[in-house]
């Protein structure tokens, strides 16, 4: 795998980000993952290697067997196959992992979910992805998933402000849930980012 340029584009959503030789280790650990191998199993590790730049090269070991290099090219490497300037690269040998557990899939309910949307007044720097991790841990159980559907900041909200729109979708595995339920698992999120990150209700 390679890596080059943008990774996360700029935009009305802020600043944009370059990709670096740590989102390749990233991408590693991503596909090691993937591939069933327990996270405590997993080391990374300084390293030279050829063709990766020193300093800026990875490791990644499977129960202290090496199984793969992610990082950023050297520049004379660069400059010859004429890359993109800081080229990542990550490379894994599947053939050394180990044999995959078997996989249980996931319990599907018949029951009908119910939706709920929320939207949430943050600071600015307060990222997204924190905020859905303290619906999901606030919303208990009950929650099958979140998403982050809208971005919106405005003279309005206050200077510094933006608001966070996410779906919240509930599900019981063996009843329809009450519309009770629903709401009580919902003010149960909202009030774990509200703890955290003094979210507010947009328009409350």
């Amino acid at each position: 795998m390679a890596l080059a340029g943008e990774l996360e584009p700029a935009g009305w959503w802020g600043a944009g980000r370059a990709a670096g030789w740590a989102d390749a280790v990233e991408a590693g650990l991503a596909v090691l993952a993937a591939a069933g191998v327990p996270a405590d199993r997993v080391d990374v590790r300084a390293a030279e290697r050829a063709p990766w730049h020193p300093g800026r090269c990875a490791e990644l070991l499977v129960d202290g067997t090496a199984v793969g290099y992610a990082g950023e090219l050297h520049p004379t490497v660069v400059a010859t196959l004429e890359l993109p300037r800081r080229t990542s690269v990550m490379e894994l040998d599947l053939d050394a992992l180990p044999a995959a557990p078997p996989v249980t899939g996931p319990a599907i309910s018949t029951f009908p979910p119910a939706l709920i949307d929320v939207a949430l007044v943050v600071d600015e720097t307060v990222p997204a992805a924190e905020v859905q991790r303290a619906l999901t841990e606030g919303a208990g159980e009950l929650l099958e998933g979140v998403r982050l559907f809208d971005v919106y900041a405005s003279a309005q909200l206050g200077a510094g402000r933006k608001s966070l729109a996410y779906k919240l979708t509930f599900r019981a595995p063996d009843r329809t849930l009450t519309v009770e339920e629903a709401v009580a698992a919902r003010d149960a999120a909202v009030a774990e980012a509200a703890r955290r990150f003094g979210a507010t209700l947009r328009g409350a």
